[in-house]
C-alpha cells in the first residue's frame, strides 16, 4: 500500500515509464555532462575542458566506431527516409483535392484581380500627378 503512494506516481501506473519520461532523463544525463565537460575559469591560467583531455588519451577509433559512412550508403539511407516519411503522410481524397484546388484558384484569381486594379490605379495616378508627355 505505501509503495503505491509514492510520491509522483499513481496507484494504476504499475511502475510503467512514458517516453516523455525517457526523454527528460536523457536531457537531465546530457545536462550533466556538459556542465562537467566545460572549463571552469579560476584566474589568469589557463584551463582545457576534460572532453578534449580525454580524447587526446584515447586511441584513435575506427571508421565504423565513428559512424561515418560512404556517400552511396548516404544516398540509400536518405531514399529510405523518404519512403518512410511519404508513407506517414495523410494523403486527401479526391474530393478534398478538388476542394483544396478549388479554393486555391479562386483565392490567387481574387489577388491578381486586387493587385490588377491597384497597378492600374497608381500607373493613372502617376500619369496624371507627374503628366503625360504624350
Amino acid at each position: 500500500m505505501a509503495e503505491s503512494k509514492r510520491r509522483g506516481e499513481d496507484a494504476g501506473d504499475d511502475g510503467r515509464r512514458d517516453e516523455r519520461d525517457e526523454i527528460v532523463d536523457e536531457v537531465a544525463a546530457d545536462d550533466d555532462a556538459t556542465e562537467a565537460d566545460e572549463p571552469v575559469s579560476r584566474g589568469g591560467t589557463a584551463t582545457r575542458s576534460r572532453a578534449r583531455a580525454e580524447s587526446a588519451d584515447s586511441k584513435p577509433k575506427t571508421r565504423t566506431e565513428t559512424g561515418r559512412v560512404g556517400p552511396f550508403a548516404r544516398i540509400a539511407r536518405f531514399f529510405r527516409e523518404v519512403v518512410a516519411e511519404l508513407r506517414k503522410v495523410i494523403w486527401p481524397t479526391r474530393k478534398e483535392l478538388l476542394t483544396y484546388t478549388a479554393v486555391v484558384v479562386t483565392f490567387v484569381a481574387v489577388m491578381l484581380t486586387i493587385v490588377g486594379l491597384l497597378d492600374f490605379a497608381f500607373a493613372k495616378g502617376v500619369l496624371w500627378v507627374f503628366g503625360n508627355p504624350s
